[in-house]
């Protein structure tokens, strides 16, 4: 294209693709977001698009993503960004389990620097989350896809947003209630769940099902963090441990692992008929699950696991209920999920001879994942069940078994 010289796809997603593309005078790497006219007016979004580029080229700033350039053909739109090559922020969380406090202290500083300066802007992000804050080789954030942000211009009358947008686990409560919402708010409040996922390595609020996702209370902060981390207010800490904040320890299976009830609030939850993330614009990480059900007791399912896994030539953690399961890839990492593929399989009961293995894919070859679950899920399940692949703008893949129980 012109000047750049175009190299190996990035991600591909409802748009179009990004490639990675280098100056064929400096040498320097560029991410070129190649959006599809056709698609885009088909799927009328030109105007989120427009609203996208206008927004990016008011940014400047060292802990933003930064657009070039941006051209155009007949069919084609070519966007022109920084190219950042350390990945997404939920790669780096879940390749660690959660950040150290200095760590995560000094990505949430750059974090607030950033968000503040596209507020001083009149830009309101309203997507904030950590597959869109990229980071660098050096370790540093980059927020990037501003695809549905909102300029000053979008506010009505009353000076507040009235778009319900953004992804359900950090989506301010104001902006649920339809009746408007100031935009730097609600961007704060995604930047404060993101904080604590860095620091916890788990969501504050999770549901698969919205419906139960928005009826959440007050997050439960682990007793473990600093007290500099810990908000004045007074939080029921009982029984939460770094692993595990939301289900309730029942027994313990060899020694270290734990097995988890479900009660009956949850089990409508994980109801595929009640999934209501459709009505946003984005799926949200937690759709990176499959879960089936299964009569072999937990320490039958963990020893199975453990075994058809280890044949595959996967390696095997235990840890806090939870079997880790990893296969280390020699190539580096890209941006989108390529390179060490690590799974959670954790288990649930239902009743004394019922229960749910979930199994969550937090890095890796998407299509190896879906492999390896349909295996596991073959061997070890007692339900038929539907695969759902998603993606989402730009190419995150999302991997779905929705299973009938």
């Amino acid at each position: 294209m012109g000047k750049y010289e175009m190299g190996r796809a990035l991600g591909e997603g409802h748009f179009g693709k990004v490639k990675l593309a280098r100056h064929a005078d400096t040498g320097a790497a560029f991410a070129i977001k190649i959006l599809d006219r056709q698609r885009i007016l088909a799927m009328k979004i030109d105007e989120q698009i427009k609203r996208e580029i206008a927004t990016l080229k008011l940014l400047k700033h060292p802990n933003v993503v930064r657009l070039h350039e941006v051209s155009a053909s007949k069919t084609k739109i070519y966007m022109v960004l920084e190219y950042v090559n350390g990945g997404e922020l939920f790669d780096k969380i879940a390749l660690k389990g959660k950040l150290s406090e200095k760590e995560g202290r000094k990505l949430f500083q750059q974090l607030m620097d950033a968000v503040s300066y596209c507020h001083e802007k009149g830009v309101y992000h309203r997507d904030l989350k950590p597959e869109n804050v990229l980071v660098d080789a050096k370790g540093n954030i980059k927020v990037s896809d501003f695809g549905l942000s909102a300029l000053p211009q979008n506010q009505r009358n009353d000076g507040l947003l009235h778009t319900t947008c953004g992804s359900p686990n950090y989506i301010a409560p104001e902006v649920l209630l339809n009746k408007g919402y100031d935009g730097s708010l609600s961007d704060i409040w995604s930047c404060g769940v993101i904080l604590y996922v860095m620091l916890t390595g788990n969501l504050p609020f999770d549901d698969q099902n919205t419906v139960v996702l928005y009826q959440k209370g007050e997050a439960r902060i682990p007793k473990w963090l600093s007290p500099d981390y810990t908000p004045a207010m007074s939080f029921d800490d009982e029984n939460i441990s770094d692993d595990n904040l939301h289900m309730t320890e029942h027994q313990d299976i060899e020694g270290n692992a734990t097995i988890s009830q479900i009660n009956a609030f949850q089990l409508i939850g994980m109801s595929s008929c009640l999934d209501l993330s459709g009505f946003f614009e984005k799926e949200d990480v937690s759709e990176r699950k499959v879960r089936f059900v299964s009569n072999y007791s937990p320490t039958s399912l963990f020893e199975k696991i453990e075994s058809i896994v280890t044949e595959k030539g996967f390696q095997v953690q235990k840890s806090n209920g939870k079997l880790k399961v990893i296969q280390v890839c020699k190539e580096p990492a890209n941006p989108r999920g390529h390179g060490t593929l690590l799974i959670s399989a954790e288990v649930f009961e239902i009743n004394e001879s019922l229960y749910v293995v979930e199994l969550k894919r937090s890095s890796g070859d998407c299509s190896l994942y879906r492999q390896l679950c349909a295996s596991l899920s073959e061997d070890l399940g007692i339900c038929k069940r539907q695969h759902l692949l998603k993606r989402d703008s730009m190419g995150q893949d999302h991997c779905r078994y929705n299973s009938s129980f």
